[in-house]
């Protein structure tokens, strides 16, 4: 299914797109993104963030920030994820996207098969949402890019980690330097790879 310009209609009002990063990262919080895309903005070349190269990428973000109506970031730290699982992490950091928004939404359209609760705005989950829906894009693209900008601040703390080229995914070089240097307080401690190397040391 080719892009469609969900975010404004007649009949529909303002639509936000909602999309997340870093469920598979071993390190930082989850980001999501909402956003409201003008309608007498058109934004071209919108796609899945990870389909994108960096520089594209970042033009897009930027052309997104300058010309959106509205968009917002909400955050679920490590604390949180260790504490409630990353799906429930994944959705507190959506439903604060949506909040955190300054113009309240008509209708919500998130990325993926499962969605936080709203009981005051209508909302729809899609599968691949990010590939196929632009204001869905616009979020997926918001959400990368605050989140690796996040791992090179890190990566600048914790230069032997490389967080700034593996973003605290699990490739065979992030492994190997927690094995030898032990996670960090940034680590999701609940995450098989670092909860088995957190009782490796503890023995």
């Amino acid at each position: 299914m080719k892009n469609k310009k969900y975010y404004l209609s007649k009949k529909l009002g303002l639509i936000a797109g909602v999309d997340e990063v870093g469920c598979g990262s071993l390190v930082g919080s989850v980001i999501a993104a909402a956003v409201i895309l003008h309608p007498m903005q058109s934004i071209f070349g919108l796609a899945d963030s990870k389909t994108l190269n960096k520089n594209t990428r970042l033009r897009l973000y930027t052309n997104i920030i300058q010309n959106a109506l509205a968009w917002s970031i909400g955050c679920a730290d490590v604390i949180e994820i260790d504490r409630f699982n990353i799906l429930q992490a994944r959705l507190l950091a959506m439903k604060r996207a949506v909040y955190n928004l300054s113009i309240k939404p008509d209708l919500i359209l998130i990325d993926g098969n499962c969605s936080p609760v709203f009981t005051d705005i209508p909302y729809q989950c899609f599968s691949k949402g990010d590939a196929r829906i632009k204001i869905i894009s616009a979020a997926s693209i918001i959400a990368k890019v605050t989140r690796d900008q996040d791992m090179i601040a890190l990566d600048v703390q914790y230069p032997a980690y490389r967080f700034a080229q593996n973003k605290g995914y699990p490739t065979s070089f992030h492994l190997k330097q927690l094995t030898l240097y032990g996670p960090i307080a940034h680590h999701r401690k609940s995450f098989v790879p670092v909860k088995n190397m957190i009782s490796y040391i503890d023995r």
